[in-house]
């Protein structure tokens, strides 16, 4: 048997190989549409508890809400909702309307993390996360690079980001039951 035969090929060659194949990858793998857009998911599939989430984030004035749909690539949850607060009181208050509107409805989260440093809120609902984050951190952690692979889900216009930056604040105590159920 010949020697250079059975001699691996130099370093930069595997390398070289190993990110053309990466980048041969169907968009559907890595996130991306083939025009180079993200790819969306319809949010007609959202159920009620989630756009209920949504929507209590957004009358507390929290900022650019993303919904990410993690079927095709996890098993643990179906959905991550990501958003932010410009401070760690907002972060608590969206929290706390997220837990009491839900609560009303009928549904208690499951786990309820981070709220006494309220630098990043993990609420767990099972099928869906959702992640509060106070802005700094948003962009520390960016779990949206993180989780790229995954869609991202189309909100309505109701339930986007707009310019109004929220909907009006409700004074029902809900930032004390929170803190009660912790």
């Amino acid at each position: 048997m010949d020697q250079n035969s059975s001699t691996p090929k130099p370093a930069s060659t595997n390398i070289a190989s190993k990110q053309q194949s990466e980048t041969q990858l169907p968009a559907e793998n890595i996130g991306s549409a083939p025009d180079g857009g993200v790819r969306t998911a319809a949010s007609a599939e959202l159920d009620e508890r989630v756009q209920a989430a949504i929507q209590a984030a957004r009358d507390k004035k929290a900022l650019d809400v993303v919904v990410l749909d993690l079927r095709a690539v996890a098993s643990f949850t179906d959905y991550f909702l990501i958003t932010s607060g410009t401070n760690t009181r907002q972060v608590q208050a969206i929290a706390d309307e997220v837990v009491e509107r839900l609560k009303r409805q009928g549904t208690r989260a499951a786990r309820v993390e981070g709220y006494g440093g309220a630098e990043w809120v993990l609420l767990d609902y099972g099928d869906f996360v959702m992640h509060i984050f106070e802005e700094k951190a948003r962009r520390f952690y960016d779990l949206e690079r993180l989780w790229r692979d995954a869609a991202r889900v189309a909100l309505p216009a109701d339930l986007s980001t707009d310019e109004r930056g929220g909907g009006a604040s409700t004074a029902n105590g809900s930032q004390s039951s929170l803190k009660e159920e912790l």
